[in-house]
């Protein structure tokens, strides 16, 4: 259903600019085209076309697009309050209607001194300029809390499937948007104030978790958006964002047997761009590293140590079976912690005392809390749900010689509040996941991303820094 109600707002928000477009003189194609078609509404607005670069501007670009949006409309006459809002808010159903109405017709550039005198409006330049600033912070306001956010991928975690660089369309409505819980905060900004730093919220006022109604369930392997759950210095819905893709749902029962995920005792889904590590052994600084950046291969530089000829990478397994044929590789394999054993790097969730030993390839079987299911209480399950109980659910948990007190209450079972996920990232050995610090509740879900609108890479150079084949690219 999202999906359809999506695809009505862009074919139809398009359709209509095309029509608007065709009204001005321009061609209707050059309305569709991605950043061309506001470097061309920037010459029907009159405002200078050098500005399309505060496009990838995050923050600044908001501001303008609203101001070269709002102008433009402005510019078939259309200055009304509720002309502005419907045009920002519903551009699917007034744009096709202003485009079709004989009577609307393009009146020259909006912002040139020979239009508003031409066509006065009682409000001065000034005013104008802070009623768009406040009509776009509201309304961007209001569609990146309820409706959709762009998001960038700052780290390799979910490689091949989603790049560093890429910036991400994330969707509230699919699961139901947050209530803001921190409502008082700097428009714009998540936690931390651009520039200068600092909290760019208050915490005078604190909404207890609600979620509207959505148009799905969460569903095993959607790519999903969340707050990271293990940092508590900060309000749910201001801590860091984080993206992986959902393995597991409430009540599945998750294990990994030699880096093999399985879920409910069957194998799981795994991504076809799904990269883990490879052991390579050459002569001593026998890799050309330029190669591996022309590739764009990531050595990973906890076991990498080019001077004994050592090199681990992050590969798909078609760019592992690339680099097996090099000739000066000598040793190749897997790399796949052994079963039973554990490092700093590889000690796995929920990090046993005296327990058994699990590491991120081999674990499990854990069941994953489900709203009004119950857990039995013993020295296996309490560290599996500690923090559940504690943090995510407050309460008090205590073991004594005589058993576990939950809140000073004898228990021998405990029945959740909340559903929880678990969260990992395609990058198997390099992505910190539930695998690392366990359960994902559903208060901290975000959203679900939806595809990639442009994708930069920093190895590039010129037009080719541009990532061209990722632009609307799905999410799968």
């Amino acid at each position: 259903m999202w999906y359809i109600f999506l695809a009505i707002f862009v074919i139809g928000s398009l359709y209509g600019l095309y029509l608007l477009y065709r009204k001005a003189g321009k061609q209707g194609w050059e309305a569709i085209v991605p950043i061309y078609g506001q470097y061309v509404m920037a010459q029907l607005v009159g405002r200078p076309t050098w500005w399309i670069i505060w496009l990838f501007v995050p923050i600044v670009n908001v501001f303008i697009f609203y101001d070269l949006f709002l102008n433009f409309i402005k510019a078939f006459g259309k200055r009304r309050f509720w002309e502005n809002a419907a045009a920002v808010l519903v551009p699917f159903i007034v744009l096709p209607m202003w485009g079709r109405d004989p009577n609307t017709k393009y009146l020259g550039q909006s912002t040139t001194e020979e239009f508003k005198k031409k066509y006065p409006y009682k409000k001065s330049t000034g005013r104008e300029w802070a009623d768009a600033i406040i009509f776009a912070t509201v309304a961007a306001t209001l569609i990146r809390g309820f409706l959709i956010e762009a998001y960038m991928i700052p780290s390799g975690s979910m490689e091949r499937s989603l790049l560093v660089g890429d910036f991400l369309f994330v969707s509230k409505l699919n699961y139901g948007p947050r209530v803001p819980m921190t409502p008082i905060a700097f428009p714009f900004a998540h936690h931390t104030m651009p520039i200068t730093g600092g909290k760019a919220y208050s915490e005078i006022i604190k909404v207890p978790y609600k979620r509207l109604p959505g148009f799905q369930e969460i569903k095993r392997n959607d790519v999903v958006v969340f707050n990271y759950p293990e940092e508590t210095h900060r309000p749910i819905d201001k801590r860091e964002n984080y993206i992986k893709r959902c393995v597991g749902l409430p009540g599945d029962a998750i294990s990994m047997e030699d880096a093999t995920l399985f879920v409910n005792g069957e194998k799981a889904y795994t991504s076809p761009e799904f990269q883990t590590n490879y052991i390579i052994q050459t002569d001593p600084n026998g890799l050309d590293l330029n190669r591996l950046v022309e590739l764009r291969l990531e050595l990973d530089m906890n076991y990498t140590n080019p001077d004994q000829g050592l090199y681990v990478i992050h590969m798909t397994k078609e760019e592992a079976e690339q680099v097996r044929t090099w000739p000066q590789v000598k040793r190749f394999e897997e790399l796949i912690y052994p079963k039973g054993t554990t490092d700093a790097l590889s000690d796995a969730f929920p990090h046993y005392q005296n327990g058994p030993v699990w590491n991120y390839d081999n674990f499990g079987p854990i069941t994953v809390p489900k709203k009004g299911a119950s857990v039995k209480l013993d020295s296996l399950s309490a560290p599996i749900y500690e923090r559940v109980i504690t943090v995510y659910e407050g309460n008090q948990l205590e073991k004594r010689a005589d058993g576990f007190y939950i809140n000073g209450q004898k228990s021998d079972s405990y029945t959740f509040k909340m559903d929880y996920y678990w969260m990992m990232g395609d990058n198997r050995h390099n992505s910190a996941d539930s695998r690392g610090w366990g359960f994902v509740p559903e208060d901290h879900i975000v959203g679900k991303a939806l595809f990639t609108w442009m994708s930069w890479d920093k190895d590039g150079s010129f037009l080719s820094k541009i990532r061209w084949n990722r632009i609307f690219k799905g999410i799968e």
